[in-house]
């Protein structure tokens, strides 16, 4: 299936099922394990995560859903627009936010089947080693909800 193809089969999507109505201890275990991934990070930074990890899965509840949570708390529309592409617009992003976005990217799309040490080496450079772990989490944990959403077909509630 080619861009173009899976971009007009993606307009036509309606929701396949509401998976945490069927599975409400999958939703309450999912919303515990966010809730654990979230403590000791920064939540803008952890918004760029979710962000930049939903652009990936191409997952448009969760971009929704986390660039309306990103302006609540000061992001700007600026930088929340760079972000897909943060490696050109370094005047936007912080080192450290930077080496987390490479970090972010790395997990998310495992196209060599591992994290290369450069990208690990350069997160442990700008994030002790506490926060790192906490980072590792909020990544894995977006992108569990991704496939979830991206899977059931959740769908953006629209503008507002």
């Amino acid at each position: 299936m080619t861009i173009s193809q899976n971009t007009e089969a993606a307009h036509t999507h309606t929701p396949r099922m509401d998976l945490f109505a069927l599975a409400p201890d999958v939703y309450k275990a999912m919303v515990a394990l966010d809730r654990a991934a979230r403590a000791g990070v920064d939540p803008q930074l952890a918004e760029l995560i979710k962000i930049r990890a939903s652009q990936l899965n191409h997952c448009a509840f969760c971009l929704e859903m986390h660039t309306r949570d990103a302006r609540g708390l000061g992001i700007s529309e600026e930088k929340i627009v760079m972000l897909s592409a943060w490696e050109e617009a370094s005047g936007y992003f912080t080192e450290k936010e930077r080496a987390v976005l490479a970090l972010t990217e790395a997990v998310t799309v495992l196209t060599d089947g591992f994290v290369p040490d450069e990208v690990w080496e350069q997160a442990a450079k700008h994030v002790e080693e506490q926060e790192l772990a906490q980072i590792i989490a909020q990544i894995f944990v977006i992108n569990s909800w991704n496939r979830i959403a991206v899977t059931t077909r959740k769908t953006p509630t629209g503008p507002r």
